[in-house]
């Protein structure tokens, strides 16, 4: 007879390397270190309206080649010298995926992608890639999906996002509170709006929540609160980053005294989950700034080495070179000219 009445369910545990054991193996360089600083300090600029230029946000659904990811890093910043005088380009590195039921979890918790589930290799790559990165002088912006990795990672990145299925949850919302950089809420997946300003307000407010500190010991945090927060129009049931629905959401953040404040995901609800259709989407919010909209200060889009997407095949080798495992991406190519046409349209405001 079987008398245990703990982790009954547990087939097996691993213990990983603490948060600093991980950072002496790989430390900010004294220049990626200026970079993170800089580029928070342009991306919080950016948000207040202090720097009128349009924050970017553009690269893979998610990372799982790091070998692509630096491709399309030093592209990113050969395009960011051409637009810098009107967009601010942050690449988009996301390392976990959330999944509706199953699938791959992102380079974190699978980095061989074959469920072996590797974290501590998974994590040693994402902050090898983000160091590098930071050298180079791209920013970083990315999800905090599981509330231990950003202990692992966030001193490297300048923007995050909580996503939709995760917005109305305290536990992202404390986490969010105590976090360094600029923080975006998404709405829900059904459109709603309401539980993206709650999350707003709990993230800017105090708040006392349970993590892992930096030598991987669980710990209480006390946090002032995060200012640097605000809204993420994705779409829902519907798009919802027209004219109109821009105008809504920022009078219902007037209505809760919040900075009207927005940035749209031109992706998932909003490009009605067709990858092809987020030009039309950039166009259509470059053409609100062009008509004097002061609400909007970024957007994001998902975009890759090539377009489409690909399912994760059994022999790996097969994969294609810089398509994404997730969701579809625009390619380097249209990611370049909607960008430029995005340009000439707001210089012209």
């Amino acid at each position: 007879m079987n008398n245990r009445i703990h982790n009954t369910n547990i087939q097996s545990e691993a213990v990983i390397a603490s948060p600093n054991a991980l950072s002496e193996q790989l430390p900010i360089s004294t220049q990626g270190r200026a970079n993170i600083l800089a580029s928070r300090a342009t991306v919080n600029s950016i948000l207040s309206g202090e720097d009128k230029r349009l924050m970017v946000i553009v690269g893979p659904c998610s990372i799982h080649d790091l070998d692509a990811a630096k491709e399309y890093a030093n592209k990113l910043q050969a395009l960011q010298e051409e637009v810098k005088d009107s967009l601010y380009l942050v690449m988009r590195v996301y390392f976990e995926k959330p999944r509706t039921t199953i699938g791959w979890k992102g380079l974190i918790s699978d980095p061989d992608m074959d469920n072996s589930l590797d974290v501590d290799k998974g994590l040693y790559q994402s902050r090898e890639f983000l160091t590098w990165l930071a050298d180079l002088g791209i920013p970083a912006a990315t999800e905090a999906l599981n509330p231990i990795t950003p202990q692992y990672l966030a001193d490297l990145v300048s923007w995050c996002a909580i996503g939709a299925r995760t917005t109305e949850s305290q536990t992202h919302r404390e986490m969010s509170s105590g976090l360094s950089m600029a923080v975006g809420f998404k709405n829900g997946t059904d459109g709603n709006l309401d539980m993206a300003i709650n999350a707003i307000k709990a993230c800017s407010s105090p708040q006392s929540f349970l993590g892992i500190n930096d030598e991987g010991q669980i710990s209480t945090f006390r946090a002032k609160g995060n200012k640097a927060s605000h809204i993420v129009l994705r779409g829902g049931k519907t798009p919802n980053y027209s004219k109109e629905d821009v105008a809504n959401c920022a009078d219902m953040l007037k209505n809760n005294s919040l900075p009207e404040r927005i940035m749209v995901d031109c992706s998932h609800g909003n490009s009605s989950k067709d990858y092809r259709l987020q030009g039309q989407v950039v166009s259509d919010v470059g053409q609100q700034i062009a008509d004097g909209s002061t609400s909007l200060f970024g957007i994001m889009i998902e975009s890759n080495l090539f377009a489409g997407n690909q399912s994760i095949p059994d022999d790996l080798s097969q994969m294609q070179y810089g398509v994404s495992v997730t969701d579809g991406c625009i390619d380097w190519a249209e990611t370049e000219n909607v960008l430029r046409k995005l340009r000439e349209q707001i210089s012209s405001s």
